[in-house]
């Protein structure tokens, strides 16, 4: 973080500009030349030459502060794909900005830590609360490519700009062409967060995404370290195979083994560092690893955003498969649905034939359904029925009416659970260990590349990424090519069962919470679990998780 004074100016930043040469140079040639070398004399220089548009030609990770003295303004923005965090906290006294929550909760302007009964509602569909809010009333977050501007001395409340958007447009080209772009977007983007002395590693798995990366950027440095976690359960760890990948590309793997001894002992911190609800199970591998990697390293690359932008889901293959209900009459497909409700839940073909008759729009809420709306009033105290789930996705659906149902879902995606679960547990779990966290799929030009690619490109078959593969086919082992994504396998299905039954029980049991959830319905559920009788193990997650949270947030000053 930079704090400086420019004569009219103050200046708190935070992040790195991919583009700052090509910046500084387009300055010079219009006999602007800096003094230094800085970033931050860069911002000011950009906003003191060319106003707030400045910001439209950052390619970066980046939030920052800037106060105009002369005209008393206020001007803040946060990177187009959300990768820094940028809360903030309107009070009488002022405004209030922050990268963690944590930092807002302890400020003398909160009396009170009130929970937002409607986030949490959203917490228990989605395992997150989704953006622009958070779990407490009064503090909201800058959503991504967005500004924030306020006047002092002038009546009115923060304005809230857009000064970069998704956008999908999908061009006809030839294969070898694409395939030449993809490349040359991504290596070059990989190259740019090399540059830098200091020690720079990759995770790992057994998957394509972080393969590639480590492809590349062994290009660079052929002696980069990688780093993989994994479980003792065999179906749970990807470590044998992340060891055969780095061998194949010449590079050495350090791994890391979780026991649920470990998660015991880890949780609280877990949480801590988190800040905000996020009950994702992929979090607890990411923080193992992390730690282990700040060992031997201070930068990590890593292939978040690969699945958003290129098609990776396997439930992205959906729409395909019933593609026959679209050409039903709505007639025919109400007397289906009449017919799916009376079959008994787990007969094979009822959910087919309801997920067919849906349209997206009130089928995809994105990667994670936890909880259905009809279940939440079991386990709320104060449910409110006039709010459903699909209020957050219905406004990002009426803006891409034209698209196709693949694209809607990457679109869904890419405003809700890219950067209100991935990013989130991705940037904390690093930053718990001073871990720097860089992901090259996560960037402007990689992102027009990947924009223009059509429905085939992406989905061919039953292989997903299909154009991405064919792009580095040639650099990584042909299993890793052609393998279906497995993402961060975790075994809390089998330790709630077992090794973290007691844990779980006495968390909920001890858990002050009761205002929120109805702990009684929540204990069945993983009694319910234990028996075998159905595979509860995300909600008794997402439970845990805001009681944890609770615990440590609101109930502790």
């Amino acid at each position: 973080i930079v704090w400086m004074e420019d004569h009219n100016y103050y200046l708190l930043f935070n992040g790195e500009m991919y583009n700052h040469v090509e910046l500084r140079e387009k300055l010079a040639n219009e006999g602007l030349v800096l003094e230094s070398d800085s970033e931050a004399e860069l911002i000011l220089a950009l906003y003191n030459h060319e106003g707030k548009d400045f910001v439209k030609y950052v390619r970066g990770v980046f939030v920052f502060i800037l106060w105009d003295k002369q005209n008393k303004t206020l001007f803040c923005a946060r990177d187009p794909f959300g990768v820094k965090s940028f809360y903030y906290m309107e009070t009488g006294k002022g405004l209030y900005f922050a990268s963690e929550t944590k930092s807002l909760f302890y400020s003398h302007e909160i009396k009170t830590k009130e929970v937002n009964l409607i986030s949490l509602q959203d917490y228990l569909t989605y395992q997150y609360v989704p953006e622009p809010n958070t779990i407490l009333k009064n503090i909201h977050i800058l959503e991504p490519g967005c500004t924030i501007e306020k006047k002092f001395g002038e009546e009115g409340t923060i304005s809230i700009g857009r000064y970069w958007s998704i956008q999908f447009n999908p061009v006809k080209k030839n294969a070898y062409e694409k395939v030449q772009e993809i490349r040359q977007a991504l290596r070059g983007s990989v190259e740019n967060r090399m540059k830098g002395d200091a020690p720079i590693g990759s995770f790992l798995s057994g998957g394509i995404d972080s393969s590639i990366i480590v492809a590349l950027a062994s290009e660079i440095d052929p002696n980069i370290k990688t780093f993989t976690a994994g479980f003792e359960i065999d179906r749970y760890s990807e470590i044998d195979l992340a060891r055969e990948i780095a061998y194949e590309l010449g590079v050495e793997n350090i791994s890391k083994v979780i026991t649920p001894e470990d998660l015991v002992e880890e949780f609280p911190n877990i949480i801590w560092h988190m800040d905000v609800l996020v009950a994702d199970p992929s979090a607890i591998p990411l923080y193992f690893i992390s730690q282990e990697a700040r060992r031997h390293v201070k930068v990590i690359l890593s292939g978040e955003g690969s699945d958003e932008l290129f098609g990776g889901y396997n439930i992205y293959r959906e729409p395909l498969s019933l593609s026959v209900f679209s050409y039903m009459p709505k007639s025919v497909k109400s007397g289906l649905m009449s017919i799916a409700n009376l079959i008994p839940e787990g007969v094979k073909g009822k959910s087919f034939i309801i997920r067919g008759c849906t349209p997206i729009e009130k089928r995809y809420v994105g990667n994670a359904h936890i909880f259905r709306e009809d279940e939440k009033p079991r386990y709320l105290k104060k449910y409110d029925g006039s709010y459903t789930y699909d209020r957050v996705t219905e406004p990002y659906f009426e803006q891409v009416l034209e698209y196709d149902d693949i694209t809607k879902m990457q679109y869904i995606d890419m405003n809700t659970w890219l950067r209100g679960d991935i990013l989130v547990k991705s940037e904390r779990m690093t930053k718990a260990h001073s871990l720097e966290l860089r992901m090259p799929f996560l960037d402007r030009e990689v992102f027009e590349v990947a924009s223009g690619l059509t429905l085939e490109d992406k989905i061919k078959g039953k292989t997903t990424k299909y154009m991405l593969r064919e792009a580095f086919r040639d650099l990584l082992p042909r299993e890793v090519s052609d393998r279906r994504k497995l993402g961060y396998p975790v075994p809390i299905r089998c330790w709630l069962k077992d090794e973290l039954y007691d844990w779980a029980v006495k968390i909920m049991k001890e858990s002050n919470t009761d205002e929120y959830i109805d702990k009684a319905e929540a204990l069945k559920l993983i009694e319910e679990h234990r028996r075998g009788h159905i595979d509860n193990s995300r909600k008794i997650w997402v439970i845990l998780t805001f009681m944890m949270w609770h615990k440590i947030f609101i109930e502790t000053d």
